[in-house]
């Protein structure tokens, strides 16, 4: 297939390949500050535009798929594309999710879902309706030896055509036509409320990615037939929603939260089981504090905690945990207390005597972050963990904790 347009700086339509005058001045200048370094005047031969939009794009990658990013002969598009994304961890999470003969990426942007995803499959297909993009997913699957089809379309035209598949997979653009963010589903292009029908007409199951700013009761009275929703976080941020469709499924969905590269265990569980819980009050702070991960909060699961794990809640409303004896399989952050005393005038000289510096949360506490800093002469650091908030007996308090060992994050690994 032959597309109409491909980036500048390119040695031919048939050959996307960099020549070697531009790669070396990528190499020589990948760390470099791109602003700083547009500057400078390009040794001849180099195609200083191609070469600055590589490095800025390299950069922003080098965390994010951190595979790509370290393969020279890769070429990428403009910042918004690989702002919008997956990252490489949670892409190899979605991939592990799905498998099957044949699937579809109906909406392809960068190629990096189709690639992993790819992997599970013995036919893939990227679609596109933007042609550089295409252009670009064409070389970069050939660079990685991956074996997938491209085709310039919109989801819509490729469906009202192509063959039953086993899988499609949808990560609709959350920007209008003017660029802004939207988090309605049916705000997005496609609207994949609207296309539902027609998706389970040709696949036996769909994933959807959604933004994590959705509203998922929201979401799951727009879609039918949801078997699963995956809330996923990497290194504590909450980084998308992914919700499985399946054709002949009619029960309640049941709810997976991860948080990718740390230590934390994954939670599972359904909407019926969290609201069929009582929850367990503390009559003061324990030992031990827990805060709930982005992914666990975010899915709604608060009652459920102080059920499946021997944790009491400070507050109905509060969701931070305690507990006397260490809870090392808790799908959040860990902390050990130190001590803690009600909010006054005094609390710093009584609490925070050797303390200028200190991270600090607010959970049910009427002081902003901003005031609390401000009324106890704290300046941002790490070595000290302050929780405010709000006990059972509606009392304001302030926690000084520590970081224990099993909260610290992993690194990437490949």
């Amino acid at each position: 297939m032959a597309f109409p347009h491909r980036p500048r700086g390119v040695e031919s339509e048939e050959d996307l390949s960099l020549n070697e005058i531009t790669k070396q001045f990528i190499r020589e200048y990948l760390n470099a500050d791109v602003p700083t370094l547009a500057l400078k005047k390009a040794p001849v031969g180099t195609d200083f535009s191609l070469a600055l939009r590589q490095i800025a794009a390299r950069q922003l990658l080098q965390k994010k798929v951190p595979q790509w990013a370290e393969n020279e002969d890769l070429l990428f598009p403009a910042h918004l594309s690989i702002e919008q994304c997956s990252s490489e961890a949670s892409a190899r999470y979605k991939a592990g999710l799905l498998k099957g003969d044949t699937l579809a990426d109906l909406t392809g942007g960068l190629g990096v879902d189709t690639y992993y995803l790819s992997q599970r499959f013995q036919q893939t297909d990227y679609v596109e309706r933007q042609a550089e993009l295409c252009d670009l997913a064409k070389h970069n699957f050939g660079v990685l030896k991956a074996d997938i089809e491209v085709w310039n379309e919109t989801a819509e035209t490729y469906m009202q055509t192509c063959e039953p598949k086993d899988c499609f997979f949808i990560d609709p653009a959350r920007r209008d036509e003017h660029g802004r963010k939207t988090v309605s589903i049916a705000d997005c292009t496609p609207d994949v409320s609207a296309l539902q029908d027609m998706l389970l007409q040709k696949a036996e199951r769909v994933m959807i990615k959604l933004s994590p700013m959705l509203d998922i009761s929201k979401a799951l009275d727009e879609l039918r037939h949801v078997k699963e929703v995956h809330v996923v976080a990497v290194a504590n941020e909450c980084k998308e929603l992914d919700v499985v469709l399946e054709r002949a499924f009619e029960g309640e969905p049941r709810f997976v939260c991860v948080n990718l590269q740390t230590h934390q265990p994954e939670l599972c569980f359904t909407r019926a089981e969290e609201g069929n819980c009582t929850t367990r009050l503390a009559d003061g702070v324990m030992k031990y504090l827990y805060e709930p991960n982005p992914a666990v909060m975010k899915a709604g699961c608060f009652k459920l905690l102080t059920e499946r794990y021997d944790v009491y809640k400070l507050h109905k409303n509060s969701n931070l945990y305690t507990s006397e004896q260490h809870i090392a399989g808790f799908p959040g952050r860990i902390f050990e207390v130190e001590a803690w005393t009600p909010y006054n005038k005094k609390v710093k000289p009584s609490l925070l005597p050797d303390v200028d510096k200190a991270s600090i949360a607010v959970r049910n506490f009427p002081l902003t972050v901003a005031e609390l800093r401000k009324a106890m002469k704290i300046g941002d650091g790490d070595a000290v963990y302050l929780f405010a908030t709000t006990l059972k007996g509606e009392e304001k308090v302030i926690i000084r904790t520590k970081k224990t060992a099993s909260d610290e994050a992993v690194p990437f690994r490949l």
